[in-house]
């Protein structure tokens, strides 16, 4: 298999990784094992796959309260975030995060953040670092287009041209901050042509086109690695399900989700695109795969046990 063809594999099973992830927890939530909120990312995939097939665990990535589809691209366990979702002591964060807190440093994950546009600030701490040290490490921070009217986003922005970091702003554009559609909270209504107003290159792609996501988080991420500072991304998307599991989408017209589904689905799209270079079969075998992966994680997630009580207070502090 060549070289090319193994990436592309790669790709396609990581978005069928999160696909499969968020449709089982939208199952999995109705049944009441799993406490807390859940955000699912489906329909969003190419973006977080796009951006993250660039990175090794070197490079940072933050991320926002919808952040499961951020964690599975960029190498996070599935076993370990199921559990963590389930609040077992097997969870990456031992049971204690939960859905809005995954993180895993090893793999260059600082967090799902439940702090709408906090991912920015940090990133900018992990891009100074790696600039200050010479690693040719990179920070990617992902926002939704509610997050992106946040002050501390614009700061962050700001900072990172004053001290040329080699920082990557990628805005996901969904169509709606929680239920207040873009369009009305968006003064400008172009979130690229703001960041680009800060002094960093800023472009806007299609972001259920896993190539055109790819591409232009390529030339960002090469020029940053080069020293060329910071840039921004705006990625327009559309996310399937409600804010958050049991919102009741008064705010979507009819039939909308529907057509969404059937027309701008990310993993439909990349299987058409390369209808002529990878069969059907190969891509069905891998849904096959991560469909068992799934099954074998909630099963390993319901068996796991949770978080001693003596466990409560630990984890809170860091000793230097």
């Amino acid at each position: 298999m060549s070289q090319d063809k193994q990436k592309l594999l790669h790709a396609y099973r990581k978005m069928r990784e999160i696909r499969t992830f968020e449709e089982r927890l939208h199952k999995e939530n109705t049944t009441g094992e799993i406490p807390g909120f859940i955000h699912l990312y489906s329909g969003e995939e190419a973006i977080a796959v796009g951006v993250c097939e660039h990175l090794s665990d070197q490079d940072y990535i933050g991320s926002t309260h919808r952040g499961h589809g951020h964690c599975i691209a960029k190498g996070c366990d599935i076993r370990g975030m199921m559990a963590e979702i389930f609040g077992k002591e097997t969870g990456l964060c031992r049971g204690k995060g939960g859905s809005m807190h995954i993180a895993d440093l090893s793999k260059g994950m600082l967090g799902a953040n439940a702090i709408v546009g906090g991912a920015p600030p940090l990133v900018i701490g992990a891009s100074l670092t790696a600039k200050t040290l010479g690693t040719g490490g990179v920070g990617v921070s992902f926002t939704g287009d509610g997050g992106s009217n946040q002050g501390l986003v614009f700061e962050a922005m700001n900072m990172a041209v004053v001290l040329k970091l080699p920082t990557i702003f990628v805005f996901e554009n969904n169509g709606y901050g929680e239920g207040t559609g873009h369009d009305y909270a968006v003064g400008s209504r172009d979130i690229a042509g703001r960041a680009a107003g800060f002094g960093m290159p800023s472009v806007k792609v299609d972001g259920t086109d896993f190539f055109a996501v790819h591409e232009a988080v390529g030339e960002a991420i090469r020029r940053a690695r080069e020293g060329g500072g910071p840039s921004a991304i705006e990625a327009i998307a559309y996310r399937w399900h409600g804010h958050f599991e049991g919102d009741p989408m008064l705010y979507r017209a009819d039939g909308e989700v529907e057509r969404l589904r059937a027309e701008k689905d990310p993993l439909k799209i990349f299987r058409a695109q390369l209808g002529k270079q990878i069969a059907d079969a190969e891509f069905d075998a891998i849904d096959a795969e991560v469909e068992a992966l799934v099954d074998e994680a909630v099963a390993k997630a319901r068996a796991d046990s949770y978080p001693p009580v003596e466990n409560l207070l630990t984890d809170v502090y860091v000793s230097y």
